[in-house]
């Protein structure tokens, strides 16, 4: 009797991820700052998280602005190790200054607040702002900030004095975002609900620049050379060109939902984005194509990277705090030099060679066979048929129910493996049929296997709904198949007539080239 041979499962190729450098490296941000722990940071905030901004210095750590407080979180604490507290309702868009010794706030009542990032009491107040105020920064020089309110105003601030510079009121609708430029001291953008992204100039008394991006504007960055403006609003991230006078190099649209945020790495090589659909994406900043992506439970707020790209930390609606670290380079190595046998212990007895006295004994490999494979090598087809017919095979591995089905009707035995079930069982027989039917890969061995049931319980149509309603499932899914297939040779025959006109008047330029240069010839001569 011959040896029982397990049942062949067709391998089919499946597209995967493909595999880059960014990919690796960005899958490197793990949670917790242990480089062996893979799970992510959760704190929870007490409100939704609308501002997150690293200390420009060391030990780098970040405020993160959430309801009325401003917290301070150092990197690998879980716990705040400040918390500036002194605000009547929320707080809005807590930013550090350059050197990292200052942090300023907005606030729901219209004040902005200057805090000692060493101390707790605000150091300065401005009043001016007749509504909220979400947009605050310092200025490159470190003595002036800037402001933007829900009254569409935009002001600029004397920190020593504590005194308003100037006021612009050309926005039409609430000012929600805005950046400073790096090199020039006096420069600001502003971008609001009414569209449009305008730059100022604290010596003029209007807007220099004004660039329309089509969606209001949730959040923008300047390049750190000054001469690229990003701006993100509705699904749209838009890049511009500030030297050309604003003029769009490229319009982003990867996601499905309003942009929030954005922020660039320390090389400025990659810029980042978050939105409401859930997801971080990351671009190159060369190409402007999707390099990796990050997928978090809830709406995305708030972005922001460390200065050396270690830390990545994102803040959520329902105001969770996401943190996820990447393994500094010296670690990896630490965990890397681990001391490994030496090679002779791998290669020993390798390459001896068996005497002509020595006598050999061979070690019986045992095989572990599945399931499936024990009930067919003992004729039990209708159980075979089942254990394959479970949920985690037919969703995840659908080949292998397929591949049993071909081999008990190699067998003759198929049909009696589909007799004799009851409702419920039919009911998961049609369910993956009519699903599965219409996959080219599985078509010849389903259509069979359609047909013996149809013909098998065709007397009991009628008796039971659940079963009638998978068999016109079934009947509309093959009905669709045949539509698109009819679709496809319409297609076909089109594509047909069109290339061999083309072949055809090929032929006859050819023809007419030939006989053209023939004339030409007889002319000459």
């Amino acid at each position: 009797m011959a040896a029982y041979k397990p049942v062949v499962v067709q391998a089919c190729p499946r597209l995967g991820e493909k595999i880059t450098q960014d990919t690796l490296y960005w899958r490197g941000y793990k949670g917790g700052g242990d480089p062996t722990d893979g799970t992510p940071v959760q704190i929870k905030e007490f409100g939704a998280v609308n501002k997150i901004d690293f200390s420009p210095v060391l030990p780098y750590n970040y405020a993160v602005t959430a309801s009325s407080r401003i917290h301070i979180y150092g990197r690998y604490s879980q716990e705040p190790i400040k918390t500036f507290s002194r605000f009547k309702d929320a707080a809005y868009c807590a930013t550090y200054r350059d050197d990292g010794r200052l942090l300023v706030a907005g606030s729901e009542d219209g004040s902005i607040r200057i805090f000692d990032a060493g101390g707790r009491a605000p150091l300065r107040q401005f009043d001016g702002h007749t509504k909220p105020v979400h947009l605050v920064g310092f200025l490159s020089d470190k003595y002036r900030v800037f402001s933007g309110g829900d009254d569409y105003s935009s002001s600029l601030w004397d920190i020593p004095s504590a005194t308003e510079i100037v006021s612009y009121s050309e926005h039409t609708d609430y000012v929600r975002c805005g950046c400073a430029s790096k090199l020039n001291a006096d420069v600001f953008i502003t971008g609001s609900y009414d569209h449009t992204v305008k730059m100022f100039d604290a010596r003029t008394k209007s807007s220099v620049m004004t660039i329309e991006h089509g969606h209001p504007v949730e959040s923008m960055l300047l390049f750190p050379s000054g001469g690229l403006l990003v701006s993100a609003g509705g699904r749209y991230v838009k890049v511009w060109d500030v030297l050309k006078g604003g003029q769009l190099l490229v319009s982003l649209k990867n996601h499905h939902k309003t942009v929030t945020c954005l922020c660039l790495n320390s090389s400025g090589q990659r810029l980042l984005s978050g939105s409401l659909d859930r997801h971080v994406k990351i671009y190159s900043t060369t190409s402007y194509k999707v390099v990796h992506s990050f997928n978090y439970a809830t709406s995305i707020l708030s972005l922001a990277l460390s200065p050396e790209d270690e830390t990545i930390v994102v803040g959520m609606t329902n105001g969770v705090l996401n943190v996820k670290h990447r393994k500094p380079e010296e670690r990896n190595e630490k965990y890397q030099k681990k001391r490994q046998p030496a090679y002779r212990t791998y290669v020993k007895g390798r390459t001896y060679m068996p005497k002509q006295e020595d006598f050999c004994v061979s070690k019986p490999v045992k095989r572990v066979w599945r399931k499936y494979d024990k009930l067919l090598k003992s004729f039990q087809s209708s159980k075979a048929l089942d254990a394959v017919l479970e949920p985690p095979i037919m969703l995840h591995t659908p080949e292998v129910t397929v591949a049993v089905m071909q081999e008990l009707h190699r067998r003759g035995t198929l049909r009696s493996a589909l007799a004799g079930r009851d409702e419920k069982q039919v009911n998961l027989l049609l369910t993956f049929v009519a699903r599965r039917v219409i996959e080219p890969r599985f078509t010849p061995v389903l259509v069979t296997v359609a047909d013996m049931i149809t013909d098998i319980y065709q007397p009991v149509v009628g008796q039971s709904v659940i079963v009638d309603r998978q068999f016109l499932k079934l009947q509309e899914a093959i009905g669709k198949e045949i539509d698109y297939q009819e679709e496809l040779l319409e297609v076909l025959g089109m594509m047909d007539t069109l290339f061999a006109t083309f072949t055809k008047k090929k032929d006859t330029y050819l023809e007419d080239n030939k006989s053209n240069g023939f004339r030409d010839t007889i002319e000459t001569s």
